[in-house]
């Protein structure tokens, strides 16, 4: 991982992280009574781990297979131990293996999540794969979402298929599965619309977009992929709920781990849904986004980076 990559990560969850470390102060020290074992419970939650993750770690320091008495630094050193065992078993990267080509990827999200920018950076991940990719303007509910999806193709490099708007979304999609057939194209991404305030409209849209890619390929869509923004925290968890009901989410992408984000969240959202995380991203540029190491996400978010490990 370089440097600068690891910088950013740090960063990023440099919020979760030292309200992780304010939380956990003192609780330490004191034995590890039922008491104490609640409070650190308390502190793992109000750190928006969540209450499934809370629990596990409450269980683990409850083993007393170690000293009953145990610093602050010993009990987050089992934190970041409990949350790599949770975030490994989710970190996922995107992997284009669908054959034949090309690999439809849907990408949903509420406005405003980072979906069409995440679309960009995952197009630029995956040209640097040496992958061809397409991009396919979906989201024809709003004109600057075809316009801003047109400005990041044209940045990227990468070809995209776009129509009116208020065009039909599923004919558009249509259309560039057929180019991108044609064309050799290895990966398709799809923006589509974000709008969860009408739940039945964007179900149907959904529904319809998937039927018509089933008909070209019923392999396809090959990932439903979720990008969720870090800074609402729990609320991060509930559009979770509502779009694997409405489009069967296959993975997340979770964005603006930046300094006000709760990243928390991530361990939360892993450790409720079990879904795949295939990148995180901490920034603004093409670069910053990610697939991630389960160990140095879960030291950093424990405050014990740097510190030796056996």
């Amino acid at each position: 991982m370089s440097t600068s990559w690891h910088d950013r990560l740090l960063g990023g969850f440099k919020r979760t992280s030292d309200r992780l470390i304010g939380n956990l102060a003192g609780l330490g020290t004191a034995r590890l009574d039922d008491a104490t074992l609640d409070d650190i419970e308390e502190a793992l939650i109000a750190s928006d781990l969540g209450p499934g993750a809370a629990a596990r770690i409450r269980a683990r320091l409850a083993q007393g297979s170690f000293e009953r008495n145990m610093e602050d630094l010993g009990v987050r050193l089992i934190v970041a131990e409990e949350i790599e065992k949770i975030l490994a078993t989710v970190a996922c990267p995107l992997e284009i293996s669908a054959f034949p080509r090309p690999q439809v990827i849907l990408v949903i999200g509420v406005n405003g999540s980072g979906k069409t920018t995440t679309i960009a950076k995952l197009a630029k991940l995956f040209t640097e794969q040496d992958y061809g990719v397409m991009l396919a303007a979906g989201d024809t509910f709003r004109a600057a979402a075809i316009g801003q999806l047109a400005t990041w193709a044209e940045r990227v490099g990468v070809p995209i298929v776009r129509g009116p708007e208020g065009g039909d979304a599923a004919g558009i999609v249509f259309e560039a599965v057929k180019k991108a057939t044609d064309t050799g194209i290895d990966a398709l991404i799809v923006d589509t619309a974000g709008r969860l305030q009408n739940r039945r409209e964007l179900m149907d849209e959904l529904a319809k977009i998937k039927r018509v890619l089933g008909r070209i390929n019923p392999a396809s869509p090959h990932d439903v992929v979720l990008v969720l923004d870090a800074t609402t925290g729990q609320n991060a968890l509930s559009q979770i709920e509502i779009f694997k009901e409405v489009a069967g989410v296959t993975g997340l992408v979770m964005t603006k781990l930046d300094g006000t984000a709760r990243g928390g969240v991530l361990v939360a959202a892993a450790e409720r849904f079990g879904l795949p995380i295939h990148a995180i991203g901490v920034g603004e540029t093409a670069d910053d986004l990610r697939p991630f190491n389960a160990r140095d996400v879960a030291r950093i978010i424990a405050g014990v980076e740097g510190v030796p490990h056996g």
